[in-house]
């Protein structure tokens, strides 16, 4: 067992969004195992003392608004893109931070945002300290999107950037952040962590982190917290009267990335072409919703429960899933998946990304064609007589997943720092 540490886990927030969440249980784990470990957070949901909030109201807001304003005075004026991009070119003050200052290492997660600057990274490691820094999406490795969409500039030093609409030129925004990380990465010992061996490949090709030593360690899920029986009564959903349950949850439903468009075809698919498997079951959708336009074409019958935060009642729609479904354009790893399979529920999937590292065709899930919704329909049809057990999808969890196999690994790489 490692020696104790003292760790500042770096995050945007603490429960809201799954790289949030996976960190603030990266953290509890490490606790739990006797390191003296702290989360710091630009926003603060719970009311953990082990998580702390930086800076003011005034220092968070000039911080998130002055970097959405510069990159709107460089995206063309574009509202709709403001969002597709980060800088890293402000961020809250962390080196003075007390908990910073006496840490042996600090763990960089999702920080955009107004969370942490490029320049402040630099600074943590002139002063010492072991900075490995977890990619959650794309942006350590492009320019300055979270996700390309396709677009593979990353390549080579990124420029004429697809979302800096009529901006984009060579010399752009997203060429003018690869160079700062550029310079950032070249001067400095940052060790790269992807959560799925798709992030691993994306780095591989990147400009800014090719022949880097980037490992892959997996996202921990707590599967005591989400075992196959639920822990708690029926949350008012009214299930029981349904023989087939379907789940699907995202922070925010609409976001574009989340692919929610092809779940509710699919599901249409369903309701017209097998009526009768239709006629017993109910889609539950759990997440962020603004104003729900899309599900006025969902003919499969539904619920949308609205974002969700009692763990009690996002275990208990697993433990009542016989599917849990994800057909987003990207993800990193699949957190949704992990935890409905944790409870039984078998997923269905498209596996162009992170979730092959979860799913394997026919073996504990359904890898469906990628943005195919008739094939995703045929997934969720497999998926109601695959005969797997709530069990054996419990115990692949237990297995590939553990919490504390994923922190040791973490810790691992800081005693590589010290040989």
């Amino acid at each position: 067992m490692s020696a104790p540490r003292r760790i500042v886990l770096v995050s945007h927030s603490d429960l809201m969004g799954g790289a949030a969440i996976v960190t603030y249980r990266l953290m509890r784990t490490l606790r739990d195992m006797g390191h003296d470990a702290k989360l710091l957070v630009f926003k603060k949901y719970g009311n953990d003392p082990d998580v702390v909030r930086l800076g003011n109201p005034l220092v968070r807001a000039f911080s998130f608004l002055g970097e959405r304003l510069q990159i709107f005075l460089r995206n063309g004026h574009s509202r709709k893109l403001l969002f597709k991009v980060s800088t890293g070119s402000l961020g809250l003050v962390l080196c003075a931070n007390k908990y910073v200052r006496r840490a042996d290492a600090i763990f960089l997660n999702w920080i955009n945002q107004g969370t942490v600057s490029l320049a402040t990274i630099g600074r943590l490691c002139r002063r010492g300290k072991k900075v490995v820094w977890t990619m959650h999406d794309m942006w350590c490795l492009t320019g300055a999107c979270h996700y390309s969409f396709g677009c593979d500039r990353y390549r080579q030093s990124c420029g004429e950037c697809p979302f800096l609409g009529k901006a984009a030129a060579p010399n752009d925004l997203s060429n003018a952040v690869w160079k700062r990380k550029k310079h950032l990465f070249d001067a400095t010992d940052i060790r790269f962590v992807g959560v799925s061996s798709w992030v691993k490949e994306r780095a591989e090709e990147s400009s800014l982190l090719r022949g880097r030593n980037v490992r892959v360690i997996h996202n921990a899920f707590p599967s005591d917290r989400f075992p196959i029986a639920p822990i708690s009564a029926e949350p008012k959903f009214n299930l029981d009267r349904y023989k087939r349950v379907v789940v699907f949850g995202a922070a925010n439903l609409e976001d574009k990335v989340k692919g929610l468009e092809f779940a509710i075809e699919a599901l249409n698919i369903i309701c017209d072409q097998s009526p009768e498997i239709a006629a017993d079951a109910v889609a539950v959708f759990f997440g962020g919703v603004r104003d729900g336009k899309m599900f006025e074409t969902l003919r499969f019958p539904h619920i949308v429960t609205g974002s969700l935060s009692e763990h009690e009642a996002i275990q208990y729609l697993y433990s009542r899933a016989d599917v849990v479904l994800s057909t987003a354009r990207y993800e990193t790893l699949g957190g949704t998946l992990v935890e409905g399979m944790s409870c039984g529920a078998v997923p269905v999937t498209f596996g162009v990304d992170g979730r092959a590292d979860i799913v394997q065709h026919k073996v504990n899930g359904y890898v469906a064609k990628y943005l195919d919704a008739n094939d995703v329909a045929e997934g969720i049809r497999w998926a109601f007589d695959c005969g797997l057990t709530r069990q054996e999808l419990h115990d692949d969890v237990v297995r590939r997943f553990d919490e504390r196999e994923i922190a040791r690994k973490y810790l691992a790489i800081l005693d590589e720092f010290d040989n």
